[in-house]
Formats: structure tokens, sequence, C-alpha cells
């Protein structure tokens, strides 16, 4: 029991004594490791008779217990000493100017859309999705194209090879999509009315000018319930095209226009004025001004013939649709003079009209 005293002081001494982690690590090694002086002490216990084992055993494991916290005590210290001295050599020189990184952009497209969003989320649209590449029947017939109509001509698009174990010839026949109103039929053949939704995408055309490109963007409204009217088209028209462009008088205009998915169509204008210097403003036309007109995009209550097609009996459901290209609409309200340059993939385009990620336009937060 003398040398556990003895050893207690000795062990006490040099974990005091040692002034780094290495040092102290070593101490440690030196007494709990497997040849350590603790250890070897425990391994003579054997040899003891039972009394003796019993009283020496009880002293070392105390020992033991004693010597690990005074080893976790001393590490903590010397880490904080450690940190101490660390903190007060070391600096860093606030004043330097950050190094210039190459900050990202949110494409304009992809602002329009966030913006579209917003806009149709507060009225209580929901988003839905479909894919790019579609069957002849949801593209065409079942929106009222059946083969051989002469509206198929506007639409002269991208076709590919059927599918083998598709039965119907409609269905085998595949197409990359035209308009985003595709998106509406699979909605409506998986949906119960009312049905509230917008949908975003690529869609695609065989046309290629300077206003004109293969693939596109397009946004589609699509709302149906018992009782819808022109007139909730044309108000819910009129305050998502004001709500957009940020101007309350905004005038708009609807033009009889044929679809074969609705009946009516209209063609929806919004008022400007050509200014002197040969540049434009949207809005009413003031004293000594012409008001002129631009078609933005097209409209109409669904036709029957496209609710029958989806399950939807139109003797006791209608509704109305409408929808645009993003790209024009983008370009008019951002100033964008070239529509080609939304697909040249130019990162200084990209910097020059994208937005930045932390601050950016928003029609939640009217700025």
């Amino acid at each position: 029991m003398t040398d556990i005293v003895n050893l207690k002081k000795e062990l006490t001494s040099e974990i005091t004594a040692a002034n780094d982690l290495k040092a102290l690590d070593e101490v440690r090694v030196s007494v709990l490791g497997k040849k350590g002086r603790i250890t070897a002490i425990m391994k003579t216990l054997g040899g003891m008779d039972p009394e003796e084992r019993k009283t020496t055993g009880q002293a070392l494991n105390v020992l033991k217990d004693e010597i690990a916290d005074l080893l976790k005590s001393q590490e903590a210290a010397l880490k904080k000493q450690a940190m101490d001295e660390r903190l007060a050599t070391e600096h860093i020189d606030i004043t330097l100017n950050t190094r210039p990184e190459r900050a990202g952009k949110v494409h304009p497209i992809s602002q329009t859309i966030d913006e579209l969003v917003t806009i149709f989320g507060a009225m209580g649209f929901s988003v839905a999705e479909g894919p790019d590449i579609e069957d002849d029947w949801h593209n065409f017939t079942a929106l009222n194209f059946p083969p051989g109509h002469p509206a198929r001509e506007m639409q002269d698009t991208f076709f590919l090879p059927e599918d083998p174990s598709e039965t119907d010839p409609e269905k085998a026949r595949k197409v990359l999509r035209t308009h985003t109103s595709s998106v509406q039929i699979r909605h409506m053949e998986n949906n119960a009315p009312p049905i509230k939704t917008i949908c975003f995408g690529r869609t695609y055309r065989s046309d290629w000018d300077m206003t004109h490109t293969p693939m596109f963007h397009q946004m589609e409204c699509l709302y149906i319930d018992k009782g819808v009217t022109m007139a909730h088209l044309k108000g819910c028209l009129t305050d998502f095209v004001r709500a957009f462009f940020k101007i309350d008088d905004l005038p708009v205009r609807f033009r009889p226009s044929f679809f074969p998915f609705v009946e009516p169509g209209a063609e929806v204008d919004i008022g400007y004025v050509k200014l002197s210097n040969g540049g434009m403003r949207l809005g009413k036309a003031k004293d000594n001004e012409d008001q002129c007109w631009m078609e933005i995009l097209g409209s109409g209550m669904v036709h029957p013939n496209v609710l029958k097609n989806c399950g939807i009996d139109p003797n006791e459901y209608q509704g109305f649709a409408f929808g645009m290209g993003l790209e024009r609409s983008t370009m008019l309200k951002y100033g964008i003079p070239d529509l080609r340059t939304f697909f040249d993939s130019d990162v200084r385009w990209l910097g020059h009209y994208g937005f930045d990620p932390l601050n950016r336009p928003n029609s939640a937060t009217n700025y």
C-alpha cells in the first residue's frame, strides 16, 4: 500500500510537469499502457492471498481512476493554453479585398417561371408536369387535332420512331411535344374536377429564324369547374398581365381567334405606346399619344371535345385555358432584344441579363 501511495505522488508530479500534449501522452502510455506501471502492478494480484488481493485491487482501481481524471484535466488545460497562444500570435488582415470569385446568375427564363409561380400560386393554382416526348394522341388528337386536321400544319415538329409495344397507332407514334397543352390532357385524364393548374416546359417545333427557335419554353394555365365562364378568363388574365408587368392600369384587349382546343378562342393583346426615340412604353396612352397593341398569348374556353377526350362531362363542367411563350414575355419585360441569345450558352450574356440569386425581383416581395 505504501508503494501505491508513493506511486500516486510520483505520477501526479509527472503529469503536472508535462508541458505539452506529446509529453502528456508519453506519461499516459507509461502509466496506463500495456506495459505501464499501474498495469504491471495489476498483473501481480494473482500471486497475493485473497484478503491482500482485495485490498490492493481496490486501491489500484481508485488510483487508476484518479490518474485518468488527472490526465484528462491536464490535457484540457494544455489545449486551452495552446489555443490562447495561437490566438495571441495569429493575425488576419480584414482590410484586404476579397478574392474575386465568379458569381453564378439565375437565368431570365428561370426568373420568369418563379415570378409566374408566385402570381398564379396566389390565385390558388398548382404546378403540373409532363414528358417532353409525347404520343400523337396527347399532343394532337386529344386536343381536337384529329389526323389530317389543317391546324397540324402550323406545328410542324420532330417525330421519333414508333413504340412497337403500343397497339394503338396514335399512342405508338412519338413526337417531341409542340406545346405544353399535352400536360393539361394528362392532368385531366388523371384528376377529377375541379382542376386549377399551370404548367411550364420546353416545347419543340421545326422553326429557325430571327423570331423562332426549334426549342422554346411555354406556360399554360387550365381551370375546370362548374359555372366557369369567359368572364373568369378575362378577369384572371387581366390580373395576371398587370401583376407580371407591374402596371396596374395596363390595357388588355381580347380579339376573337381560332384554336382547335378552345371555343370561343381569343388572342390577348396588351397596350403600349411608341416613343419618339424609336423605343416603346407598355401602358395606357396619354394625351396626344396613339394607343398601340401587342399580342402576347392565346386563350379561350376549353372545347367540349377536349373535355370528352379526357373523360370529363362537358354538360356538367367547363373551363378556360391560355398559354404563352416564356422567351417573348421575358424579352418584353426585361428588354432583351434577340430571341436567339437565350440559347447561345454565352456566360457574358447571362452575366448581363441574369439575376443575383440573393437579390432578384419577385412578385411576392414587390421589388
